[in-house]
């Protein structure tokens, strides 16, 4: 099975890049003279190194990961408190320069028009000014299609009590791995103040396939217990079927609970199979597990308030056009090629 690999997300250049084999290597190799296969060989054992010496590498970038995390983490605190309207920011600290400005100033006058008039037609009714940044992480849940494709409508009202996302990355001698934690402000679905998700991960070569190493990878994760309180819990539905006695033919109905879709089924993973067998399916949900909390780490913590306003949505959908433009040549180019080798094929007949 594949892992999310966690190379290229450090921006850092991967000192000991790989090239793709190309098809019929082994039959090349097998075709070189023994002395120079032997050659060969050695320069694989050399390769190998290599492949350690990178693994070295990475569990360093991991190290700096966790250095920086410190230096992070004050800001993402305070982000957290203006969101929560716990701290209200100063002006100084609201000082914003924008490029849409003037457009966002020309809209707010018609908007404090439209206002006036509304105003003179009914009473106005005094409202309150909301606290803080109200649904802060909903809105970016609902925004982005990784997050919402797993999102319940009966999850929206538990997660307007997410306050924060954080990630902890492992200790200095500990195994390599992150932590993410949600944090909850009190709430009348379950009891856990934080519910956390474990990603275990591994920086070093296989033994039986060395050369296919990219940098550090997600092998299994750790979900949590949700204390639910009694009839919230939104991961299992209850049902009613209908039974009939075989004998007597009498009719009874029976309830039972069975799983149900939520996004908090994601604190209870499929687990990684030690001996690496899993069927498909289960395959490819831990495969998609990886990559939301890969994606958790590498881009929703770390730029939060650019998912809520929807500039950061903007630029990954310019990159995927980008990926996808590039696509195209290149399907064109090979369907160039494919048409000039048939043309180079045809001959006149006689």
């Amino acid at each position: 099975m594949d892992a999310v690999k966690g190379k290229g997300d450090h921006g850092i250049q991967n000192p000991g890049g790989q090239v793709d084999r190309p098809v019929g290597s082994h039959f090349l190799e097998s075709m070189l003279p023994k002395v120079v296969k032997r050659r060969v060989h050695a320069l694989k054992r050399l390769q190998v190194q290599c492949a350690n010496i990178e693994a070295k590498f990475y569990e360093e970038v991991h190290e700096l990961e966790r250095k920086y995390a410190a230096l992070y983490q004050p800001l993402f605190d305070k982000r957290r408190d203006f969101v929560t309207g716990t701290v209200e920011p100063t002006e100084e600290e609201c000082e914003w320069h924008s490029d849409r400005e003037e457009e966002e100033e020309l809209a707010e006058e018609v908007k404090e028009k439209a206002a006036i008039e509304d105003a003179k037609k009914e009473e106005a009714v005094p409202r309150e000014d909301p606290k803080g940044i109200p649904e802060f992480w909903l809105t970016i849940f609902k925004s982005v299609d990784m997050l919402s494709d797993m999102l319940q409508e009966h999850d929206e009202p538990i997660l307007k009590h997410l306050k924060d996302i954080q990630v902890k990355f492992s200790e200095p001698g500990q195994p390599m791995s992150f932590t993410l934690e949600f944090h909850f402000e009190s709430n009348g679905y379950f009891n856990n103040a934080v519910l956390t998700k474990v990603y275990k991960m591994k920086s070093e070569p296989d033994a039986s396939e060395p050369f296919s190493f990219e940098g550090p990878e997600i092998i299994d994760c750790e979900g949590c217990q949700i204390d639910w309180i009694k009839g919230k819990d939104v991961t299992v539905k209850t049902i009613k079927k209908k039974q009939k006695h075989k004998g007597r033919g009498t009719v009874r109905t029976v309830t039972k609970q069975v799983p149900n879709d939520s996004f908090f089924n994601f604190f209870n993973p499929v687990k990684a199979s030690p001996d690496g067998e899993m069927d498909e399916d289960s395959e490819f949900t831990l495969a998609q597990d990886f990559e939301t909390g890969h994606f958790f780490r590498e881009r929703i913590v770390p730029r939060a308030v650019l998912y809520f306003t929807g500039e950061a949505l903007e630029d990954d959908e310019s990159f995927d056009e980008e990926e996808l433009e590039e696509g195209d040549e290149e399907e064109q180019d090979d369907e160039d090629d494919d048409d000039d080798d048939d043309d180079g094929e045809l001959e006149p007949k006689a």
